[in-house]
């Protein structure tokens, strides 16, 4: 019971205090930090086995030798697999391409709206393709099919990072959404010269 408050009194309890939601908002915020960026240093451990990979493929190759059969299909898949594993990263740390002379030449009566539609936008697409690919990714599942390159591979392992890493994106691009931080809060001072 509250203090000053009679015994047996009605006390009405009102919504939840907007500091709580925001705490909980960046609490989750701060777990989708953390496998973005878990996934994105995932990518990116692929990248210098891409490149042995290839090395060692190219090497034995000009020396005469049968290089494996995997390295052509391991570095199709893991080109896939660093593209959707970096993209919730890439969203959360504002990667992507975006016209930011055109958003800081807009009034913040038309920005901030637009900004919020964008937002939107982006979310219900991430989660319309990640709902398509989940659906993919259970039909070739089921169907236990391959996919018969230089090395026979499961067809589902085409799609198990898309359905995940489309959430994921689509909740990053929630939490701008929530207000948690804008897109298009660029200083124009972060521009660097040579980049």
């Amino acid at each position: 019971m509250p203090p000053n408050v009679p015994e047996g009194a009605i006390v009405e309890i009102g919504p939840a205090e907007p500091a709580w939601e925001a705490g909980l908002l960046q609490t989750v915020d701060s777990y989708l930090g953390k496998m973005s960026t878990g996934l994105s240093w995932i990518a990116a451990a692929l990248i210098p086995c891409m490149f042995v990979g290839i090395t060692i493929d190219v090497t034995i190759r000009m020396s005469g030798g049968n290089p494996p059969l995997f390295t052509s299909s391991f570095v199709e898949y893991a080109l896939l697999y660093l593209t959707a594993l970096s993209a919730p990263w890439l969203v959360r740390e504002r990667g992507h391409v975006v016209i930011e002379a055109l958003v800081t030449a807009l009034p913040d009566g038309i920005r901030r709206p637009l900004a919020k539609i964008v937002y939107l936008a982006c979310a219900l697409m991430s989660f319309l393709f990640a709902y398509l690919c989940w659906g993919i990714f259970v039909d070739y599942w089921v169907g236990g099919e391959l996919d018969v390159r230089g090395v026979d591979m499961p067809y589902w392992s085409q799609f198990l990072p898309l359905p995940i890493c489309f959430a994921l994106v689509g909740l990053e691009f929630s939490m701008y959404l929530a207000g948690l931080r804008s897109y298009y809060s660029y200083d124009l001072g972060e521009v660097k010269d040579g980049v």
